[in-house]
Protein backbone atom coordinates (compact mmCIF):
# COMPACT_ATOMS: atom_id res chain seq x y z
CA UNK A 1 0.00 0.00 0.00
CA UNK A 2 1.17 3.28 -0.75
CA UNK A 3 -0.28 6.34 1.40
CA UNK A 4 -1.49 9.30 -0.33
CA UNK A 5 0.10 12.63 0.66
CA UNK A 6 -2.85 13.25 2.61
CA UNK A 7 -2.60 9.80 4.62
CA UNK A 8 1.87 10.05 4.56
CA UNK A 9 2.87 9.96 8.26
CA UNK A 10 4.50 13.05 9.22
CA UNK A 11 7.89 11.81 10.22
CA UNK A 12 10.74 13.53 12.30
CA UNK A 13 13.44 14.11 10.02
CA UNK A 14 13.93 11.69 7.40
CA UNK A 15 12.96 8.34 6.70
CA UNK A 16 15.87 6.05 7.45
CA UNK A 17 14.14 2.75 7.15
CA UNK A 18 16.08 0.17 5.05
CA UNK A 19 14.56 -1.74 2.68
CA UNK A 20 17.34 -4.72 1.54
CA UNK A 21 15.78 -7.15 -1.77
CA UNK A 22 18.09 -9.48 -2.71
CA UNK A 23 17.33 -11.58 -6.28
CA UNK A 24 19.26 -15.10 -6.80
CA UNK A 25 18.59 -16.39 -10.08
CA UNK A 26 19.60 -19.70 -12.01
CA UNK A 27 19.65 -20.71 -15.55
CA UNK A 28 20.71 -24.72 -16.00
CA UNK A 29 22.16 -25.96 -19.26
CA UNK A 30 23.18 -29.31 -20.26
CA UNK A 31 26.61 -29.61 -21.55
CA UNK A 32 27.43 -33.11 -22.73
CA UNK A 33 31.57 -32.21 -23.90
CA UNK A 34 33.97 -29.80 -22.64
CA UNK A 35 33.61 -27.99 -25.83
CA UNK A 36 30.04 -27.56 -25.27
CA UNK A 37 30.77 -26.29 -21.67
CA UNK A 38 33.33 -23.69 -23.10
CA UNK A 39 31.22 -22.51 -25.42
CA UNK A 40 28.21 -21.88 -22.74
CA UNK A 41 29.99 -20.44 -20.19
CA UNK A 42 31.68 -18.13 -23.33
CA UNK A 43 27.59 -17.34 -24.05
CA UNK A 44 27.03 -16.77 -20.92
CA UNK A 45 30.31 -14.66 -20.13
CA UNK A 46 28.87 -12.24 -23.12
CA UNK A 47 25.77 -12.27 -22.52
CA UNK A 48 25.60 -10.90 -19.01
CA UNK A 49 29.30 -9.07 -19.13
CA UNK A 50 29.73 -6.42 -16.73
CA UNK A 51 28.60 -3.67 -19.55
CA UNK A 52 25.55 -5.05 -19.91
CA UNK A 53 24.84 -5.86 -16.50
CA UNK A 54 25.50 -1.72 -15.93
CA UNK A 55 22.26 -1.01 -17.99
CA UNK A 56 20.23 -3.46 -16.57
CA UNK A 57 21.29 -2.07 -12.90
CA UNK A 58 20.66 1.79 -13.99
CA UNK A 59 17.51 0.76 -15.16
CA UNK A 60 16.60 -0.72 -11.77
CA UNK A 61 17.97 2.57 -10.19
CA UNK A 62 15.25 4.45 -12.56
CA UNK A 63 12.60 2.16 -12.05
CA UNK A 64 12.67 2.71 -8.15
CA UNK A 65 13.31 6.51 -8.48
CA UNK A 66 16.96 6.75 -7.15
CA UNK A 67 20.10 8.98 -8.52
CA UNK A 68 23.11 7.02 -9.36
CA UNK A 69 26.35 8.60 -7.72
CA UNK A 70 28.62 6.07 -8.83
CA UNK A 71 29.51 3.02 -10.76
CA UNK A 72 32.07 0.49 -10.37
CA UNK A 73 32.31 -2.78 -12.83
CA UNK A 74 34.26 -5.18 -13.42
CA UNK A 75 34.94 -8.72 -15.61
CA UNK A 76 36.36 -11.71 -14.39
CA UNK A 77 38.99 -14.32 -15.78
CA UNK A 78 38.10 -16.97 -16.39
CA UNK A 79 34.34 -16.06 -16.21
CA UNK A 80 31.85 -13.96 -13.81
CA UNK A 81 31.30 -10.29 -13.71
CA UNK A 82 30.40 -7.14 -10.85
CA UNK A 83 28.63 -4.26 -10.91
CA UNK A 84 28.09 -2.14 -7.70
CA UNK A 85 25.84 1.22 -8.40
CA UNK A 86 25.85 3.47 -5.64
CA UNK A 87 22.60 5.26 -5.48
CA UNK A 88 20.47 8.02 -3.58
CA UNK A 89 17.30 8.93 -3.24
CA UNK A 90 16.81 12.32 -4.28
CA UNK A 91 19.53 13.95 -6.22
CA UNK A 92 22.79 14.73 -5.09
CA UNK A 93 23.29 18.47 -2.94
CA UNK A 94 26.32 20.29 -4.13
CA UNK A 95 27.52 22.35 -1.30
CA UNK A 96 29.53 25.68 -1.98
CA UNK A 97 33.02 25.23 0.04
CA UNK A 98 32.30 28.48 1.51
CA UNK A 99 30.48 26.29 4.21
CA UNK A 100 33.49 24.32 5.08
CA UNK A 101 36.43 25.15 6.82
CA UNK A 102 39.76 26.72 5.59
CA UNK A 103 41.89 23.74 3.54
CA UNK A 104 45.64 23.26 3.52
CA UNK A 105 44.99 22.35 -0.23
CA UNK A 106 43.01 23.61 -3.30
CA UNK A 107 38.92 22.93 -3.01
CA UNK A 108 36.72 22.56 -5.79
CA UNK A 109 33.99 25.33 -6.54
CA UNK A 110 31.82 22.78 -4.92
CA UNK A 111 31.36 19.25 -2.98
CA UNK A 112 29.05 16.87 -3.57
CA UNK A 113 27.29 15.04 -0.85
CA UNK A 114 24.83 12.10 -0.53
CA UNK A 115 23.10 11.59 2.94
CA UNK A 116 21.56 8.33 1.78
CA UNK A 117 22.61 5.00 2.07
CA UNK A 118 21.60 3.14 -0.96
CA UNK A 119 23.20 0.41 -3.50
CA UNK A 120 22.48 -1.95 -6.08
CA UNK A 121 24.89 -4.58 -7.00
CA UNK A 122 25.00 -7.67 -8.94
CA UNK A 123 27.81 -10.62 -9.17
CA UNK A 124 28.07 -13.51 -11.10
CA UNK A 125 28.67 -17.11 -11.15
CA UNK A 126 28.91 -19.53 -14.05
CA UNK A 127 29.92 -23.14 -12.65
CA UNK A 128 29.68 -26.72 -13.87
CA UNK A 129 29.63 -30.43 -12.30
CA UNK A 130 32.78 -31.98 -12.97
CA UNK A 131 30.99 -35.22 -14.21
CA UNK A 132 27.67 -34.67 -14.85
CA UNK A 133 27.36 -32.14 -17.95
CA UNK A 134 25.20 -29.85 -15.92
CA UNK A 135 26.69 -26.41 -16.02
CA UNK A 136 24.64 -23.71 -14.18
CA UNK A 137 25.10 -19.83 -14.67
CA UNK A 138 23.93 -17.92 -11.04
CA UNK A 139 23.21 -14.36 -10.76
CA UNK A 140 23.08 -12.28 -7.53
CA UNK A 141 21.07 -8.99 -7.72
CA UNK A 142 20.84 -6.86 -4.42
CA UNK A 143 18.97 -3.60 -4.12
CA UNK A 144 19.22 -1.70 -0.45
CA UNK A 145 17.59 1.14 -0.26
CA UNK A 146 17.04 3.67 2.33
CA UNK A 147 13.97 6.37 2.62
CA UNK A 148 10.65 6.18 0.82
CA UNK A 149 12.06 4.47 -2.79
CA UNK A 150 11.10 0.72 -2.62
CA UNK A 151 13.78 -1.89 -4.44
CA UNK A 152 10.16 -4.20 -4.95
CA UNK A 153 9.43 -1.56 -7.73
CA UNK A 154 12.01 -3.27 -10.14
CA UNK A 155 11.13 -6.71 -9.10
CA UNK A 156 9.17 -7.39 -12.44
CA UNK A 157 11.66 -6.13 -14.51
CA UNK A 158 14.76 -8.02 -12.87
CA UNK A 159 12.62 -11.22 -13.38
CA UNK A 160 12.55 -10.44 -16.99
CA UNK A 161 16.12 -9.44 -17.70
CA UNK A 162 17.64 -12.82 -16.47
CA UNK A 163 16.75 -16.46 -18.94
CA UNK A 164 15.37 -17.84 -15.20
CA UNK A 165 14.68 -21.60 -14.58
CA UNK A 166 15.00 -20.58 -10.24
CA UNK A 167 14.74 -17.28 -8.84
CA UNK A 168 15.03 -17.19 -5.18
CA UNK A 169 14.02 -13.78 -3.64
CA UNK A 170 14.63 -11.50 0.00
CA UNK A 171 13.14 -8.99 1.12
CA UNK A 172 13.93 -7.53 4.58
CA UNK A 173 12.79 -4.24 6.25
CA UNK A 174 15.45 -2.90 9.13
CA UNK A 175 15.70 -0.21 11.13
CA UNK A 176 13.15 2.01 12.25
CA UNK A 177 12.15 5.88 11.43
CA UNK A 178 10.42 8.29 13.68
CA UNK A 179 6.73 9.99 13.19
CA UNK A 180 6.94 13.95 15.08
CA UNK A 181 5.96 12.40 18.47
CA UNK A 182 8.69 10.10 18.12
CA UNK A 183 6.81 7.21 17.66
CA UNK A 184 8.85 4.21 16.26
CA UNK A 185 8.14 2.98 12.80
CA UNK A 186 9.52 -0.27 11.71
CA UNK A 187 7.62 -0.30 8.52
CA UNK A 188 6.17 1.83 6.03
CA UNK A 189 4.21 0.08 3.67
CA UNK A 190 1.77 -3.06 4.12
CA UNK A 191 3.25 -6.36 2.85
CA UNK A 192 2.92 -10.16 3.16
CA UNK A 193 4.28 -11.98 0.31
CA UNK A 194 6.70 -11.08 -1.94
CA UNK A 195 4.53 -12.72 -4.26
CA UNK A 196 2.11 -9.68 -3.94
CA UNK A 197 4.76 -7.71 -6.27
CA UNK A 198 4.90 -10.61 -9.29
CA UNK A 199 2.90 -10.41 -12.33
CA UNK A 200 -0.04 -12.91 -12.12
CA UNK A 201 1.19 -14.08 -15.85
CA UNK A 202 4.72 -14.71 -14.11
CA UNK A 203 3.68 -16.52 -11.11
CA UNK A 204 1.44 -19.35 -13.62
CA UNK A 205 4.88 -20.01 -14.72
CA UNK A 206 6.37 -21.47 -11.49
CA UNK A 207 5.86 -23.40 -8.59
CA UNK A 208 6.23 -20.92 -5.16
CA UNK A 209 7.25 -21.76 -1.88
CA UNK A 210 6.98 -18.94 0.92
CA UNK A 211 8.77 -18.75 3.86
CA UNK A 212 7.83 -15.24 5.86
CA UNK A 213 8.55 -13.66 9.15
CA UNK A 214 5.93 -11.53 9.67
CA UNK A 215 6.82 -10.04 12.96
CA UNK A 216 10.53 -9.17 11.78
CA UNK A 217 9.37 -8.45 8.12
CA UNK A 218 11.40 -10.53 6.96
CA UNK A 219 9.81 -12.03 3.49
CA UNK A 220 11.63 -15.22 1.56
CA UNK A 221 9.76 -16.96 -1.81
CA UNK A 222 11.45 -19.26 -3.95
CA UNK A 223 10.65 -20.25 -7.77
CA UNK A 224 10.76 -23.05 -10.23
CA UNK A 225 9.73 -23.43 -13.33
CA UNK A 226 6.70 -25.45 -14.14
CA UNK A 227 6.85 -26.19 -17.70
CA UNK A 228 10.20 -28.08 -18.98
CA UNK A 229 10.96 -29.13 -22.31
CA UNK A 230 14.55 -30.91 -23.05
CA UNK A 231 14.99 -28.45 -25.89
CA UNK A 232 15.50 -25.36 -24.06
CA UNK A 233 18.23 -26.97 -22.20
CA UNK A 234 20.64 -28.40 -24.75
CA UNK A 235 23.13 -25.98 -26.33
CA UNK A 236 23.98 -26.09 -30.04
CA UNK A 237 21.51 -28.97 -30.34
CA UNK A 238 17.63 -30.34 -30.39
CA UNK A 239 16.71 -33.22 -28.59
CA UNK A 240 15.79 -35.22 -31.94
CA UNK A 241 20.08 -35.85 -31.78
CA UNK A 242 19.59 -38.02 -29.08
CA UNK A 243 17.97 -41.54 -28.24
CA UNK A 244 15.30 -41.84 -26.14
CA UNK A 245 17.09 -42.80 -23.07
CA UNK A 246 19.75 -40.49 -23.68
CA UNK A 247 16.99 -38.08 -23.43
CA UNK A 248 15.19 -39.68 -20.13
CA UNK A 249 18.91 -39.52 -18.86
CA UNK A 250 19.30 -35.95 -19.16
CA UNK A 251 16.42 -34.47 -18.06
CA UNK A 252 16.90 -36.66 -15.28
CA UNK A 253 20.07 -34.94 -14.11
CA UNK A 254 18.24 -31.61 -15.15
CA UNK A 255 15.56 -31.88 -12.75
CA UNK A 256 17.48 -33.12 -10.13
CA UNK A 257 19.80 -30.27 -10.20
CA UNK A 258 16.69 -27.87 -10.24
CA UNK A 259 15.45 -30.02 -7.35
CA UNK A 260 18.69 -29.51 -5.42
CA UNK A 261 18.56 -25.94 -5.99
CA UNK A 262 14.81 -25.28 -5.54
CA UNK A 263 14.97 -27.33 -1.87
CA UNK A 264 18.09 -26.15 -1.24
CA UNK A 265 19.64 -29.75 -0.13
CA UNK A 266 21.58 -32.53 -2.21
CA UNK A 267 18.68 -35.05 -3.01
CA UNK A 268 19.94 -39.35 -3.70
CA UNK A 269 19.61 -39.71 -7.42
CA UNK A 270 19.78 -43.06 -9.58
CA UNK A 271 19.86 -43.46 -13.51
Amino acid sequence: MTLTPEQRIQLHEFNNLTKSLSFNMYDICYTKTREEREAYLEYIDEQYNADRLTHILKHVSDIIGAHVLNVAKQDFVPQGASVTLLVSEGPVVEVPTEHFEESPGPLPESVVISLDKSHITVHTYPEYHPNEGISTFRADIDVSTCGEISPLKALNYMIHSFDTDIMTIDYRVRGFTRDISGKKLFIDHEINSIQNYIPDEIKSQYDMIDVNIYQEHIFHTKCKLKEFDLNNYLFGYTKDKLGPLEQDEITSKLQLEMDEIFYGKNMSFDI
